[in-house]
């Protein structure tokens, strides 16, 4: 709504710069209206409390990422993502949690900080001279 308010909409042949978010919005409103009409319309088992576990570690997680991107770095905060959400699973193995954090610190760091040159803080804040530039 924000987009729409104070960005040019625009045409469908010459988009403005509130054209693509306001489309996407509307269509993830459309999309979650169609599942949550579907979730009325299905008969099932009833829901056990273990099974809201992974929703609200997965939430806690992505919630803890944005809080500590900062003051963290890109480092911290993607191990708290990975850590907390794996939490969520059925099965937590430290060595393959760890191995996809380290996987997902190096692509993180290739991608947005080296090639899109995004101005990620890579180390924490208490760490003065980070060794990954």
């Amino acid at each position: 709504m924000w987009a729409i308010e104070f960005y040019q909409m625009g045409t469908a042949v010459r988009m403005g710069p509130a054209y693509f978010p306001a489309v996407l919005g509307f269509l993830q409103v459309a999309l979650g209206a169609i599942i949550l009409a579907g979730s009325f319309a299905l008969e099932g088992p009833p829901v056990d409390t273990f099974y809201f576990r992974p929703l609200i570690l997965v939430t806690v997680a992505t919630i803890a990422y944005g809080y500590l991107m900062k003051p963290a770095g890109l480092i911290g905060a993607t191990a708290a993502l990975v850590y907390i959400s794996a939490l969520g699973g059925d099965e937590f193995n430290w060595k393959e949690v760890t191995i996809l954090f380290v996987a997902l610190i190096l692509f993180s760091v290739l991608v947005f900080v080296k090639g899109l040159t995004l101005p990620f803080p890579i180390c924490p804040d208490f760490i003065e001279n980070c060794p990954i530039r």
